[in-house]
């Protein structure tokens, strides 16, 4: 991602969250390399704005995990770790090869605003398009990453002509293993690939489909980051309590949950 060149024996230490925001979920990946860079690393097949907030929660959980809980009240200057934090996009969407997210863009006033205020917290996302066809300098350095992007694609051009999901994802595998992408892992894992992009896609369906009717009815609550946070919400808290917390409406979260309801995930 970066261009550099690591020795083969530089150490990783694996630092992945569990328990991160939900209780079945953890962040993607996140590992440090010889102990001088945290790598943030997630996967979307939908832009999320809210990223620099998440990986700021995600990186003080890391943070967390790494020090002494007593060692940043000692007066000696604590040596951490340098973070950076990249988002691999997937998505149908219109998107460039590249951009950047930053934290500063959800601050309720300008950053210069607050010049005269003390300290700035900034946090940059760097995110990177990985659809065929786009940033393949970057895909084909990580063959695992390279089959996955040729997977995927493979299985939205069998969506071209099948309608159903299922038969499209069946005949990527098929084709993926007799040309040898992913082979030995789809040979093992095919069942699990199956269900976890049925879910996906279906759960991405719904999304798009909540927020297109909330555009057409001049609506912005819930638009957005709601819609990827209910998707999960909704299995796990009473809609009332959703309502409360995430204030939206109970209507538009029964909405949400009869257009799931379509696309079981």
């Amino acid at each position: 991602m970066s261009g550099s060149d690591l020795p083969f024996d530089t150490h990783v230490k694996i630092t992945t969250l569990e328990n991160v925001l939900f209780t079945d979920r953890r962040n993607d990946i996140a590992f440090i390399l010889d102990d001088k860079i945290v790598i943030l690393i997630e996967h979307q097949s939908s832009i999320n704005e809210n990223m620099p907030l998440r990986l700021l929660i995600y990186l003080a959980r890391v943070y967390e995990k790494l020090i002494d809980n007593d060692a940043v009240y000692k007066s000696k200057l604590l040596k951490i770790p340098r973070p950076d934090f990249i988002v691999l996009y997937n998505g149908t969407d219109s998107f460039p090869d590249e951009k950047r997210l930053c934290l500063s863009d959800a601050y309720k006033e300008h950053p210069e605003a607050l010049a005269g205020f003390g300290g700035r917290l900034e946090l940059e996302v760097r995110v990177v398009n990985i659809n065929e066809g786009r940033n393949d300098s970057i895909v084909r350095k990580c063959k695992a990453l390279s089959g996955y992007v040729r997977f995927v694609g493979k299985v939205r051009e069998n969506l071209n002509t099948v309608s159903d999901l299922t038969i499209a994802i069946t005949k990527a595998v098929d084709v993926c293993i007799k040309e040898g992408i992913l082979s030995d892992f789809l040979k093992s894992h095919s069942s699990e690939v199956l269900n976890m992009l049925t879910a996906e896609w279906n759960a991405e369906r719904a999304r798009k489909i909540w927020e297109q009717e909330a555009r057409e009815e001049g609506r912005e609550e819930g638009v957005g980051i709601s819609a990827e946070i209910m998707c999960a919400l909704i299995k796990k808290m009473p809609i009332e309590e959703i309502a409360m917390h995430y204030r939206v409406s109970p209507d538009k979260i029964r909405q949400l949950q009869s257009i799931l309801a379509q696309y079981p995930v």
